[in-house]
């Protein structure tokens, strides 16, 4: 039900404590203006600027305000609306504003004097870089915003807004450049953001699991990213980024696999040695989910295979380990991810002492225990620095090196071959929000493999990934040289 702002104070007063269930963080302050009318200034406690509502909004009321009317002549505050019910002030004061009644009148003036507590910009944690800016997003959505439009002093970068969640009311927006964005992508994400039902979106992560066609499979088909650098470069390819008020992570769409392997870095450095990281970021990510499952399919199904030093070393080195191959293992990897995850959950220097003690003492106690192979552990240890080169995948090489664990075990490298070539069918099969999830590889693109594992100079990648959008594909008006 509606309910109309009253032209008593009093009334008004009574509505919105009824209205906020009476929270003790709902500030009613009552005063007299100049003209000796009542006036009941009302805010949330603590997302105020209390500085600017004293000295911008009370002290021109009480001293200068000599008729009800003249409130925007009297008042300098730019952002200012008026509002014409309760109801319609709600959002603006969770969101920082301050609602002014006066005596006789029957609407409100809202006055935008928000200041959250928010971090600073600070450097990025995740995707680190050696060149390249050393800006990371934040949980304030305005200032994300700011970062964002630093980099693209654009009029055709769109902002578009939108609440999410039943009970946070959380501010989202879907930024874009009109006339590079794919409309058919845009308005597929407009669709799932409006299926969105959920009573809470605390994150992105939030929204990446109501969005992503594929969440219950090991491969996310959303990206996501804390550089305001790498949302800006997706943008100017035609993708469209997510961000979230209370997230630091911003989320792209559509995704490509290969992205997985690219860092912002990439484009900051020679060409040449753009393509020599990719390649080793390529043979990380093969070896992070395969070695285990291949070293163990050697040892088991194929030793005519392994050097026969390299073989009577393991041998010796086997002796006496209480455990067969698997299980050996099997244990070291799980206890890997117990000691991987313990580093990230805990404060940074206790963190740090634990991976240590974890990785160092206690791997060299079980081998000199006799508890583990030496051999073993260096292939647990190898599989488990790779998968730190690629930490987009984070999420789904643990479980990918558990799989191929246990095929290398059952199949030997027949297991192996099997288990790439279910895993390339798959991902071949899917797509992010139309768009084959494998380009440029298959479907194949010349022009788009300019810039996969192979980086090619910024002066010869004219074009942008014509499988978001043909129609404006083109970076530059000049020929390709």
């Amino acid at each position: 039900m509606i309910i109309l702002i009253s032209k008593s104070v009093e009334e008004n007063k009574e509505s919105l404590k009824k209205l906020f269930h009476n929270t003790s963080d709902l500030v009613l302050y009552e005063f007299e203006t100049l003209s000796n009318d009542r006036a009941l200034v009302v805010y949330i406690d603590g997302i105020v600027d209390e500085f600017r509502l004293n000295e911008d909004l009370l002290k021109p009321l009480i001293k200068d305000l000599v008729s009800p009317w003249d409130i925007k002549s009297t008042v300098y505050i730019s952002e200012t609306n008026e509002v014409k019910n309760i109801q319609e002030m709600t959002m603006p004061i969770f969101q920082g504003n301050v609602v002014l009644f006066i005596e006789g009148l029957d609407l409100a003036y809202i006055f935008n004097l928000a200041q959250w507590p928010k971090r600073s910009v600070e450097q990025p944690t995740i995707e680190r870089v050696a060149m390249g800016p050393k800006e990371s997003f934040v949980e304030d959505i305005i200032v994300n915003k700011t970062l964002i439009r630093r980099r693209i002093m654009n009029n055709d970068l769109v902002f578009e807004d939108c609440i999410l969640g039943k009970q946070t009311n959380t501010m989202v927006n879907l930024v874009y450049i009109d006339g590079i964005v794919k409309e058919e992508v845009l308005e597929e994400l407009r669709n799932r953001i409006e299926e969105i039902q959920g009573d809470a979106i605390l994150s992105t992560g939030y929204i990446e699991q109501y969005i992503d066609k594929y969440s219950n499979k090991l491969i996310s088909t959303v990206g996501f990213t804390e550089r305001p650098d790498t949302v800006a470069g997706k943008i100017l390819e035609g993708c469209i980024a997510i961000i979230s008020d209370g997230s630091p992570i911003a989320l792209t769409v559509p995704k490509l696999f290969i992205e997985n392997l690219h860092t912002s870095e990439d484009y900051y450095v020679k060409p040449t040695f753009a393509t020599f990281l990719r390649i080793l970021r390529f043979i990380a990510f093969f070896l992070s989910f395969t070695l285990p499952g291949i070293y163990i399919s050697l040892i088991l199904y194929h030793p005519a295979m392994v050097p026969t030093e390299l073989l009577l070393s393991i041998a010796g080195q086997r002796e006496g380990v209480p455990f067969a191959s698997f299980f050996e293992t099997f244990i070291l990897v799980i206890f890997f991810d117990l000691v991987k995850e313990a580093g990230i959950r805990l404060p940074q220097a206790i963190g740090e002492t634990v991976t240590l003690v974890g990785g160092l003492v206690i791997g060299q106690a079980a081998v000199t225990a006799g508890l583990a192979s030496a051999t073993m552990v260096i292939i647990v240890a190898a599989a488990g620095i790779t998968e730190f080169v690629v930490p987009k995948l984070r999420q789904s090489i643990p479980i990918l090196r558990i799989i191929f664990l246990f095929l290398g075990t059952i199949l030997g490298l027949y297991g192996i071959s099997l288990g790439l070539v279910f895993l390339f069918v798959h991902l071949v099969s899917i797509n992010s929000f139309g768009v084959p999830y494998m380009w440029p590889i298959t479907p194949y693109d010349k022009e788009g493999m300019k810039d996969t594992i192979i980086k090619y100079s910024l002066k010869k990648d004219n074009f942008r990934p014509n499988v978001i959008d043909k129609d404006n594909a083109q970076r530059r008006d000049d020929r390709i040289e």
